[in-house]
């Protein structure tokens, strides 16, 4: 695992936006969120970067848990990995999803001990299969996020 971007996304784990820039810049990727779960029991956008098309951000401003990429991964509390969402038909993606032009997708819950308190999601505009490797540091990223919250 890279140690020293790990290092690097700990002394920014204040910053979801500026985490979330670096994440999606490590790896590739050109769009990304954060969601945390709020008190009311959704979750709620608290970083993204990238191109979202306005008229997707109501829907994304709010998930409730089990739907959609993000909601699925809290649920679940495991990695969703779409090659391509644009043909997606596993039912992952929420239907307005599509028109963001992301093609490889993933999204993993933000852990904190056995506990998902968000998801932490990132898109390419190309079809991608993320590996193993960057899974397991996505799911890093994700294991800080959710300490600086708790």
């Amino acid at each position: 695992m890279d140690g020293l971007f790990l290092e690097q996304v700990s002394k920014q784990a204040g910053n979801p936006r500026e985490v979330l820039r670096l994440t999606a810049e490590h790896l590739g990727a050109e769009t990304g969120t954060i969601h945390r779960l709020g008190p009311d029991g959704l979750l709620h956008l608290e970083a993204r970067v990238g191109y979202i098309p306005p008229e997707l951000l109501p829907m994304i401003e709010k998930i409730p848990v089990g739907k959609g990429i993000a909601g699925l991964a809290v649920a679940r509390k495991a990695p969703v990995d779409l090659c391509n969402l644009q043909t997606d038909q596993s039912g992952a993606a929420r239907p307005g999803a599509r028109q963001t032009g992301v093609k490889g997708s993933i999204c993993v819950p933000l852990l904190a001990g056995e506990t998902a308190v968000g998801a932490l999601g990132i898109g390419t505009s190309q079809e991608r299969q993320f590996r193993d490797d960057e899974t397991e540091l996505l799911l890093a990223v994700g294991r800080i996020l959710a300490e600086r919250a708790s």
